[in-house]
């Protein structure tokens, strides 16, 4: 895990890749459970027994946004600025969700720093390109669906993010 006192720290490393998260499974409960919080509770995301009649892979799917609110998590694991006061997420650039997240597959994040600005008052604004992918194939290992692999290239599921650091000092 990369450890810096500072948010500006982190300009040493833009342009870099901080790593890859261990595996992640998001699981049909996490699911229900985001279905609950948010009202979506389309058959896609929460009737199992459908799901395996007429969904790819016979399993219900998380919704986007749930993959996408768990790169902070993820992410904890692969850096921490120590001396900091406070880090908000606000807002993400060009996010596309390319792929399925089926209930029991596994999600890892593939993390790097795109950019890292100073600006006033000890706030560091940055951007991170957070690449989720998933484990997911139909049929197989030869055979994916908008997944990890396409002609040996990962595929992400999803992209930018950005936030800003306050520094304690």
């Amino acid at each position: 895990m990369l450890e810096v006192e500072r948010a500006a720290d982190l300009k040493a490393f833009e342009g870099k890749e901080i790593g890859v998260s261990d595996w992640f499974t998001v699981t049909q409960e996490q699911i229900d459970k985001f279905a609950d919080a948010t009202g979506d509770h389309q058959w896609i995301h929460v009737d199992v027994e459908r799901a395996k009649r007429e969904m790819p892979g016979g399993k219900t799917i998380a919704h986007g946004w749930l993959t996408l609110s768990l790169v902070p998590r993820l992410a904890s694991t692969l850096y921490r600025v120590k001396n900091r006061s406070r880090g908000i997420n606000y807002g993400a650039n060009r996010v596309r969700f390319t792929g399925m997240v089926p209930a029991g597959s596994r999600i890892r994040l593939r993390l790097s720093i795109k950019s890292v600005e100073a600006v006033e008052g000890g706030v560091i604004d940055g951007v991170n390109v957070s690449t989720v992918h998933t484990d997911f194939m139909i049929g197989g290992p030869d055979v994916s669906v908008d997944a990890v692999l396409r002609d040996g290239t990962e595929v992400p599921l999803l992209r930018e993010d950005v936030w800003q650091l306050v520094s304690d000092t």
